[in-house]
């Protein structure tokens, strides 16, 4: 397994990712994604994913991080929006999330989709990767914002 994937979002092999039919709520958006990386362990993915005009409800199975790179999408959800994110914004949905995406032309994203595990072995893991880095004299493996 490769140390350090790096690719051009332009380089990535796409492949059609069609919207399920039961959640399209107007026009017929066409979307496709490209694997960019996944993690060793397999928890997590980095893909790139577009999608023509329509409005459509997604249901988020897992923690998903976007970040708009092209077009723009009015999002809406309980308690969140509408609001437009455009190139630049970069947005968290929660597994378990279902949220109305309307796309006036077209969007492209970069997805960080991470499955989530439950608090207590999370910070059993963060914990157990402290008493490695101690015991090995590295600085511990932390988030770049604390």
């Amino acid at each position: 397994m490769q140390a350090i994937v790096a690719a051009s979002i332009d380089t990535v092999a796409m492949k059609p990712a069609p919207i399920n039919p039961a959640w399209v709520l107007d026009g017929t958006p066409a979307a496709r994604a490209g694997e960019i990386a996944r993690s060793s362990d397999g928890t997590t993915i980095s893909a790139v994913w577009d999608c023509t005009a329509g409005t459509f409800n997604w249901h988020f199975g897992v923690d998903e991080t976007v970040h708009i790179v092209e077009g723009e999408v009015e999002v809406t959800a309980d308690g969140f929006g509408p609001r437009i994110l455009r190139p630049g914004d970069v947005t968290l949905f929660r597994a378990g999330t279902t949220a109305r995406w309307h796309v006036p032309r077209y969007v492209r994203k970069i997805a960080f989709c991470r499955h989530p595990v439950p608090r207590p072995l999370g910070l059993s893991l963060r914990v157990l990767a402290r008493i490695r880095a101690l015991l090995s004299g590295a600085p511990a493996a932390s988030p770049i914002v604390g």
